[in-house]
């Protein structure tokens, strides 16, 4: 998410370290830099120069304190004016004093709006509301099947009527969840390959039949300026609460975040950070620009953490770890775990400084899956005791993980030396070290 759109604003801001002050000359070369930065990740020309102005309006004829730097000074200030961009604080979605709400999701067809209704129905869910799905697309071949597909997997009901029209189908729908105590209704609707009339006309009249209490549109984060131009159009006739940005784990330049609030002034309040129905992120403005700037967002990645944590398997672990008696069906575990907070590529974004590495560093994802594979096939004996593990077995194994006997010996190698490393932390051997040390006194 925005790697390319950071690292040349990484580049950007050397050209400010190591000055002793700042001046209009190292101002205007260091914007220039980040002008060029923003347009090539396709943030809309207006956009990209009202901003540039208010940073270099701000910028310019500050002092800088003793303990920062002009760069740091400068990032702060772009910091906060990308903020302001992307538009200040985090907004929720609507929740009416008088169940059900509704919901509608307008949006271009292949913009992802049937799977994101299915993944803010999952949100909803696990925040304990008691969502009714509704497939009102009745023009795209196999919506609605979709929909009911997706509606299985999350455990929530989905509204169908085949052969009927979408403005019925969205009027029965709400009476529909009246009758059995859903909350929220969550209207999918069809989409086009473009904006054309008869799409719109359509969508309206859902509105108006449904009148929602917020209507959110879902737009493809990769298609750049299309996905503003797109945004202006849908809200030109429909005034909609809201944005949804998808696909940004993709090839995403990151331009339609940093311009569609600032084109039609209303907040983007979730995005899409892959396929599976868990990968939805609420939209912090600030966190994001954290992440834009090679900040990290330790905040996100904690929640993300904290949402997977098991407090009995964690106090379970922390004394089998104690007691050195750590075994690779523990560490399986824990890979699994990993995995459940999303791709590591992901969450090393978060991590402050990440930024840095090289352009064409990657994060080897198949490596888990390879240790994975190999520990999967172990026997429940070498698992609890690896030292069985002969050559004959190392043969089995690599065999049956779709390995190579050098990759299990790695695996073995390391799985040892980090059984070392514990037991000289484990508590009886943390005392000791305590007592070894020496400390100042008063």
């Amino acid at each position: 998410m925005f790697e390319s759109l950071t690292q040349k604003l990484e580049i950007a801001f050397k050209k400010l370290r190591g000055q002793g002050k700042i001046t209009p000359q190292n101002i205007e070369d260091s914007l220039r830099e980040v002008r060029r930065a923003l347009l090539d990740a396709d943030v809309n020309y207006k956009v990209t120069k009202q901003f540039i102005e208010n940073v270099q309006k701000r910028a310019v004829g500050q002092e800088v304190l003793v303990s920062i730097t002009p760069g740091q000074l400068i990032i702060k200030i772009i910091h906060e004016e990308m903020v302001k961009l992307l538009g200040v604080t985090k907004t929720d979605i609507a929740s009416s004093e008088t169940p059900p709400t509704v919901i509608l999701i307008a949006g271009l067809q292949g913009s992802g709006k049937t799977t994101f209704s299915a993944k803010l129905a999952s949100h909803l869910k696990s925040k304990g509301r008691f969502p009714l799905l509704v497939a009102a697309d009745v023009h795209r071949p196999a919506a609605i099947d979709q929909l009911e597909m997706l509606g299985k997997q999350i455990e929530i009901p989905v509204y169908t009527e085949r052969g009927s029209g979408a403005v019925k189908i969205a009027g029965d729908a709400i009476n529909f969840a009246r009758k059995n105590v859903r909350d929220t209704v969550i209207i999918d609707t069809a989409g086009r390959l473009h904006v054309d009339e008869e799409m719109m006309k359509e969508v309206e009249a859902v509105r108006d039949q449904a009148r929602p209490h917020e209507i959110l549109f879902v737009v493809d984060a990769m298609t750049g300026q299309d996905a503003v131009n797109t945004a202006k159009a849908f809200h030109d006739r429909l005034n909609f609460d809201g944005i949804i940005l998808t696909k940004l784990d993709g090839d995403s330049r990151g331009g339609a975040a940093l311009s569609i609030r600032a084109v039609v002034q209303k907040p983007i309040k979730f995005i899409g950070i892959g396929e599976k129905l868990d990968a939805l992120e609420p939209f912090y403005p600030d966190r994001i620009a954290s992440r834009i700037l090679g900040m990290g967002d330790i905040v996100t990645l904690v929640e993300k953490a904290q949402e997977h944590f098991d407090e009995a398997k964690a106090v379970k672990l922390e004394e089998k770890l104690r007691k050195s008696q750590f075994t690779f069906e523990d560490f399986l575990d824990q890979l699994r775990e990993i995995k459940k907070m999303g791709s590591l590529e992901q969450m090393m974004s978060m991590i402050p400084g990440m930024n840095k590495l090289p352009a064409n560093a990657t994060v080897d994802e198949k490596g888990l899956v390879r240790v994975e594979a190999i520990i999967q096939s172990m026997t429940a004996e070498e698992r609890v005791r690896p030292s069985i593990i002969n050559g004959n077995r190392r043969r089995r194994i690599a065999m049956g993980s779709g390995t190579t006997v050098q990759d299990v010996n790695r695996l073995l190698k390391q799985f040892e030396e980090m059984q070392k490393m514990m037991k000289r932390f484990s508590k009886g051997n943390m005392r000791r070290s305590m007592r070894g040390m020496q400390f100042p006194t008063n």
